[in-house]
């Protein structure tokens, strides 16, 4: 019977371990019908490391954390199955993944800019965009769960963020993005500060916040000036 159940609990693991990998290699195959293999290979590749940013964090804060998973179009996600202890710990979660997903963008910019590559350039694009994108201050994006260590009003000023964007490139993405968000939006408008539960989650120092926000504004305008810089590398050939 023991040896029963480790089979099955092993034949688990490798299920969604199966379920991991075998997303990542259908979005690279959807990708690849449009933007050719070396592309969708590389954008992937950055997407994969934004997700291991955040399954990283969570498994060193102790939270049980699913493998990324991916679908075409819409992006990558871990599912943590348990919710993160304090308002800290989802910060730390949330900022892991754009973070490193950035040193993996700037990697490729440093090569392309140096080798006068205009692929890595423009992987390097993708891969600042990826990250600025999910700074917007709004959950379930990161921007949002970083932001909430400070507040969760502030992803009252995320929607405008969001609508303008729609406008300007309308995408079914972003319209899913804005469906995932109205439950956090009417948890902002209706928040207390002041109650027991919401004052318990963000028992959290002040200097603490003041450092997610610093980080956060850092690393959104890092994001900015670099996505800005690969983009006119790219569109007056300067490589």
């Amino acid at each position: 019977m023991t040896k029963l159940i480790f089979l099955l609990f092993s034949g688990a693991k490798f299920g969604k371990l199966f379920l991991s990998i075998g997303s990542m290699l259908l979005t690279i195959w959807v990708y690849a019908q449009i933007y050719g293999a070396p592309f969708a290979i590389g954008f992937v590749a950055l997407l994969a490391i934004h997700e291991l940013g955040h399954y990283g964090a969570a498994k060193q804060r102790g939270l049980d954390v699913s493998l990324p998973a991916f679908i075409p179009f819409v992006g990558a996600w871990i599912n943590l199955r348990e919710h993160p202890h304090n308002a800290e710990t989802e910060a730390y979660v949330a900022f892991a993944g754009p973070f490193i997903g950035t040193l993996a963008a700037f990697a490729c910019f440093y090569h392309g800019n140096s080798s006068g590559d205009d692929f890595w350039m423009a992987l390097a694009y993708a891969g600042f965009m990826l990250n600025l994108f999910n700074m917007i201050p709004i959950s379930p994006l990161d921007g949002g769960r970083i932001t909430q260590v400070l507040s969760p009003r502030i992803w009252l000023l995320g929607v405008p963020l969001l609508v303008a964007l729609f406008f300007y490139r309308p995408s079914p993405m972003l319209f899913l993005i804005g469906i995932l968000a109205l439950p956090s939006v009417l948890a902002a408008w209706r928040y207390d500060p002041n109650s027991p539960d919401a004052a318990l989650y963000r028992d959290v120092p002040d200097a603490t916040r003041y450092e997610y926000m610093l980080m956060y504004l850092g690393l959104t305008g890092f994001l900015a000036i670099m996505s800005y810089e690969a983009h006119q590398m790219l569109r007056h050939g300067a490589l």
